[in-house]
């Protein structure tokens, strides 16, 4: 497969009143043809700001950027860190797009649907109106929304959430971009149109061949689509590997607690929730050692006060799955495997 994306070391901070806001800690990843990568955490945790860095939407007067982000464009890698505001006006729409997080609030509702779809087709294709109008009833059609002439023509109070949804992916489209970005593309939907939607992504990731990555906190849509999944917590990505190591055999304690939060259907009667205690940090002032210190059971099983002391390195557990932690692996090995029985 070939690769589309390559997040390397990425660092954004945006400076305030009350000090440096290390939104984005050092994170690395790839994107291939045909693959799902997922970002999963808490909010404030950094996913949605990844999200907008590849897509060059941080105002560079307001961000801090550093480390790369190599995009493919066409036969080329475009850096998007270091890339002019020209190229990545090109790059935008045609080689990488973004699902944003709510439909109502990205559709303008003073213009109809179509008009809204043609405009982003415009802006690589000027002056081709009738062909922008054509190709965005040609996508609402693709996206499974009856009746694409008609519905064309209305504005976006007049869609449910789940076709506004739909209209948002028909967007994201209009000019066959190889890279997806979908932040949180079910949110605030019922479960039937979560499913929907997670199956027409599904298909039009097969008909375009394109990389999708998916920004969401849901642990369930993660395990029904995700090829690979980054866990990130405080800017830091605390865990990296396939869906099945993550899933069946997590290595990180923030990954653990994650799962045990999941609700699920006992069948031992009804059972409290297992929230992870405690409030994730301030990305102002984070913690000298680990960032999860303050909030792991574990951290007592670490050799000394090495975790609030020493920042825990991503280190290989195998050549594909990584993890951030100063606990010793057998010893999470052991500790994971009786906790990970409630959650199986």
């Amino acid at each position: 497969m070939a690769e589309l994306l390559r997040i390397e070391n990425l660092h954004v901070a945006f400076p305030t009143d009350d000090g440096l806001v290390r939104a984005v800690d050092g994170v690395s990843l790839t994107l291939n043809e045909g693959e799902t990568v997922a970002i999963v955490g808490e909010s404030g945790s950094g996913k949605t700001v990844t999200g907008l860095s590849v897509m060059g939407l941080h105002k560079k007067g307001s961000a801090q950027l550093s480390g790369s982000i190599h995009l493919k464009v066409g036969d080329s890698s475009l850096d998007i860190v270091t890339a002019t505001d020209e190229e990545i006006r090109l790059a935008r729409g045609r080689a990488v797009a973004m699902i944003f997080q709510d439909p109502m609030s990205s559709l303008h509702p003073y213009y109809r649907i179509g008009n809204q779809l043609a405009e982003g087709y415009l802006v690589h294709n000027p002056g081709k109106k009738k062909e922008a109008l054509k190709r965005a009833i040609e996508m609402l059609d693709l996206v499974g929304i009856a009746e694409p002439d008609q519905r064309a023509h209305e504005y976006p109070h007049q869609f449910s959430g789940g076709m506004r949804q739909r209209v948002m992916i028909a967007m994201a489209l209009m000019n066959s971009p190889r890279v997806l970005i979908a932040d949180e593309p079910t949110t605030a939907l019922d479960v039937t149109v979560q499913a929907q939607i997670l199956i027409l992504l599904a298909s039009l990731q097969k008909e375009f061949n394109m990389g999708i990555l998916l920004i969401t906190h849901d642990l369930g849509v993660v395990a029904q689509v995700a090829d690979k999944v980054s866990v990130m917590y405080a800017g830091r990505i605390v865990e990296q590997g396939s869906a099945d190591d993550v899933f069946y055999k997590p290595a990180a304690p923030y990954t653990l607690g994650l799962l045990k939060s999941v609700p699920r259907i006992s069948t031992h009667g009804s059972e409290r929730l297992k929230a992870i205690p405690g409030q994730p940090p301030s990305l102002i002032n984070l913690p000298i050692g680990c960032a999860f210190e303050p909030r792991c059971e574990f951290s007592t099983y670490a050799a000394s006060d090495i975790c609030a002391t020493e920042r825990p390195d991503l280190l290989g557990i195998s050549p594909t799955h990584l993890s951030r932690c100063h606990v010793a692996e057998a010893t999470r090995d052991r500790l994971f495997e009786e906790e990970l029985k409630e959650v199986r």
